[in-house]
């Protein structure tokens, strides 16, 4: 099986990427969004606290589905501003052929803020 790899890293590049699981608190509409979105409020535990994300995930999952849910992000990018809300953490998916965007998320429930790796 041939894979293709844009760019490899080390093993220190990977180590500086802070990638945690977090639980979504509250999911709300974001018309102001380009292209379909949420607001995310995601609680990161203690050490990291809440932190809002846009997410562009309105295609498989419901507002209210998403609240309660673990989620994955990268919580170490520099807030980023999409319309008229600051994005603090980049929640983390697989984007299908039709365009839809697959959560990555854990098999079991994990404390909030636990960091992958």
């Amino acid at each position: 099986m041939c894979m293709s790899i844009d760019q490899t890293i080390s093993w220190s590049d990977f180590e500086k990427v802070e990638i945690r699981i977090g639980t979504v608190l509250q999911a709300d509409e974001f018309p102001e969004a380009r292209k379909p979105a949420y607001i995310l409020r995601v609680d990161f535990g203690p050490d990291v606290g809440v932190l809002k994300s846009s997410a562009q995930i309105t295609d498989l999952y419901t507002r209210e589905e998403l609240v309660g849910r673990q989620v994955v992000a990268v919580t170490n990018f520099p807030p980023k501003q999409i319309g008229p809300i600051m994005s603090e953490c980049l929640v983390t998916g697989f984007n299908r052929p039709d365009g839809a965007v697959v959560l990555v998320r854990p098999d079991n429930t994990v404390p909030n803020g636990t960091r992958l790796g």
